[in-house]
């Protein structure tokens, strides 16, 4: 049974994507940070100048723990709210030059991790697990039992 399991998709699925959490969290607590924390400075990285609700929406995550989490980053000085300018209530969140070693660090390490994980896989066979995983997740998308905000 356990040899089915191992190669049961779902699980694999599910297992390579525990083991990469795991592996960023190690990462991440070496800049006395967490796995959260540096993927609110990649998302800002791509897409600055987010509320703190967009940031929640795009996460998947209550807007109360992004404040939470944004608190921590601000403290540090690697992220900052600025009023929005056509809505007071509303604060848009947006990186610091303080910021650019750390998101560095993060893209040395996710050259590192995909190097890691494709390793003995040519280019051809990467872009076709894309090209699957890409296409899997567009099926769970279109099903009417999953809410938009998966995405």
């Amino acid at each position: 049974m356990t040899a089915a399991l191992d190669r049961d998709l779902l699980f694999l699925l599910s297992d390579v994507g525990r083991l990469v959490r795991i592996q960023a969290d190690r990462r991440a607590r070496e800049d006395g940070m967490t796995r959260a924390q540096w993927v609110i400075l990649a998302r800002l990285e791509r897409m600055g100048g987010l509320s703190q609700k967009e940031l929640a929406d795009a996460l998947e995550v209550e807007p109360i723990s992004v404040g939470r989490l944004i608190d921590r980053l601000q403290a540090r000085g690697l992220v900052e709210r600025r009023p929005d300018p056509t809505d007071r209530r509303i604060w848009r969140l947006h990186l610091t030059p303080a910021a650019a070693p750390i998101l560095e660090r993060i893209a040395a390490y996710r050259a590192e991790l995909h190097d890691r994980i494709t390793r003995g896989l040519d280019h051809e066979a990467v872009v076709h697990v894309v090209e699957a995983l890409l296409g899997m997740k567009s099926q769970l998308l279109t099903d009417e039992s999953v809410p938009d905000e998966a995405a």
